[in-house]
């Protein structure tokens, strides 16, 4: 791949599906360039020429992060999660996380011009399986756990301010195949990105996340059983956009440098405000919040 590959981005990426793993905070969405969560070109201050780098061929980035969210979506009850993620390219297929999950791009990078991505996405959904605080939640029972399969695809420009800025807009679609809330989700999502200076990145990103009936059904709905057995009102829920988020994050090269790789560290932070009947399910309007906020931190290895 012709794009260039900076360390801070990739481990922004790895840091913004820690923040976004369903059992953080159960919203979806990638919070970074869609494409390849970088900005396009190495970083500001590379030098004239196209210079060697640990990214222009077969990479990874192994990354490890931690972030305080909650503990299921609607949830006011916060917990720490940790989460390991691999990024990188390999034999020209790239590999970008996603929350519980990975994209892969198979549309090749061009020299110039608008990128493109488009590749299979999948993401493991555990939201409310586990780790419930709540414990009036709790007695309505955990759920089961999906496996969602789908596509990824965006489109990437670059130079809009600078050089080696990128603005991306892409969606993920995808279908619940282990026969839990067998629905759909499609996260759409704008991102901004920039280094601003060798070894340091920031970016802003606004996301959406659209559901399914049998989705909303599944995660938002009260049934007479749950009702009995919690004491919430009974609720039934239909689909349509369940969330608006806005996320921002820091990444720095810890050597100043992120065209040669090694050790990287990011700071993210991000709301989500829960719209329609994510928002007015009991399990949210009695017993949680629909105003959602997470932090996180972490380190990443580029090689």
């Amino acid at each position: 791949m012709t794009t260039r590959f900076t360390a801070l981005a990739a481990t922004a990426s790895i840091l913004a599906s820690v923040a976004l793993s369903p059992s953080v905070t159960g919203q979806d969405g990638p919070l970074v360039d869609p494409v390849t969560a970088n900005p396009s070109g190495p970083p500001a201050g590379a030098g004239a020429g196209p210079p060697d780098t640990v990214f222009d061929d077969t990479w990874l980035n192994i990354g490890f992060g931690a972030a305080y969210s909650p503990s299921y979506a609607g949830s006011d009850d916060y917990i720490i999660n940790p989460l390991p993620v691999v990024q990188g390219s390999i034999g020209g297929v790239d590999i970008a996380p996603r929350p519980a999950g990975l994209a892969l791009d198979f549309v090749k990078d061009t020299e110039s011009g608008p990128q493109i991505a488009f590749g299979p996405v999948f993401r493991i959904r555990n939201d409310r399986a586990n780790r419930i605080k709540d414990p009036v939640v709790e007695l309505a029972g955990e759920l089961d756990t999906a496996v969602e399969l789908g596509a990824s695809g965006a489109v990437s420009i670059s130079g809009l301010t600078n050089p080696f800025d990128s603005l991306s807009i892409g969606a993920d679609v995808r279908w619940d195949v282990a026969g839990a809330h067998g629905g759909m989700t499609i996260d759409p999502s704008i991102t901004f990105s920039t280094p601003v200076n060798r070894g340091t990145l920031v970016s802003l990103s606004l996301g959406a996340t659209y559901v399914s009936d049998d989705f909303a059904e599944y995660y938002f709905s009260v049934s007479p059983a749950q009702a009995a057995a919690s004491g919430l009102p009974q609720f039934n829920a239909q689909g349509g956009i369940t969330s608006l988020s806005a996320t921002t994050l820091v990444g720095v090269d810890l050597d100043g440098n992120a065209l040669n790789g090694g050790l990287n560290a990011v700071l993210i932070g991000g709301y989500s405000r829960l719209q329609g009947d994510a928002a007015e399910t009991p399990f949210t309007s009695i017993r949680g919040s629909r105003d959602q906020f997470f932090v996180g931190a972490g380190l990443g290895y580029a090689f």
